[in-house]
């Protein structure tokens, strides 16, 4: 029933979005948008890790990893986080961007449907991170908020860290930075007042597989590792939100 709720509830809020038009922000309030959004992409990353195996299962046809079971575990998850319960929307303020996120990450998962339960492949290539890419390409032509993962050792073109995320990353680097603390400041982007946000990433046991060592080694993705240790910065989540 939780999955059914929040499915009415997220296409209601998504009704009142024009589809394209920048959504933004009063001054007062980014900070803690950009949190939750950040929170709210992290969910549906780690929903994605946690179902890996099921995923690349070749024995398997229909593995039951729909939108809506990614939609109920992101929910869930993003409630542990935040408290913020996203099947029960009403009176909070972020609650239409919070939504236009929840559903481009519906909307990936749906469209990997035919890769995801295609019997007889292991890897599929749906991987945390091109989730999350892919979630927050599709955020972005909702509300015009980018939404990326950045880093120095980038392997999407897209995630290219631009000067400014170049030299936050140089920031997040220096040890003498605390580790974890987001880095925001308001600026302008194109002559527009915008609020950029940045939270650090740290290569966790889990991307090792992919991207640790042998350095030069090819992946799973055949891809050439990049020889990161545990706890060392990967990278970054960045957004940048227009303000009013």
């Amino acid at each position: 029933m939780k999955v059914r709720m929040s499915s009415l509830i997220v296409g209601a809020g998504l009704c009142a979005l024009v589809a394209g038009t920048p959504q933004s922000v009063r001054a007062g309030d980014e900070a803690e948008t950009a949190e939750l959004l950040i929170a709210l992409l992290k969910a549906g990353r780690a929903v994605v890790s946690e179902h890996q195996a099921l995923i690349n299962d070749a024995s398997k046809g229909n593995k039951g990893f729909t939108d809506e079971f990614v939609a109920h575990e992101i929910i869930e998850k993003f409630k542990a986080k935040t408290r913020v319960d996203l099947s029960r929307p009403s009176g909070i303020p972020q609650a239409p961007v919070l939504l236009s996120l929840l559903e481009a990450e519906r909307e990936v998962v749906l469209e990997a449907q035919p890769v995801i339960n295609k019997q007889g492949v292991a890897f599929k290539g749906f991987i945390p991170a091109v989730f999350a890419r892919k979630s927050g390409e599709k955020f972005y032509k909702k509300t015009g908020i980018k939404l990326k993962l950045t880093g120095t050792d980038y392997r999407y073109p897209g995630n290219k860290p631009d000067d400014f995320e170049a030299e936050v990353l140089r920031m997040f680097a220096d040890p003498r930075h605390p580790k974890g603390q987001q880095y925001a400041k308001a600026t302008m982007v194109n002559g527009k007042p915008v609020m950029r946000v940045m939270d650090p990433e740290y290569a966790g046991a889990t991307c090792l597989t992919c991207h640790g060592g042998p350095k030069g080694e090819r992946d799973i993705t055949g891809s050439k590792k990049e020889g990161w240790k545990e706890g060392e910065l990967a990278g970054a989540i960045s957004i940048v939100m227009p303000m009013r």
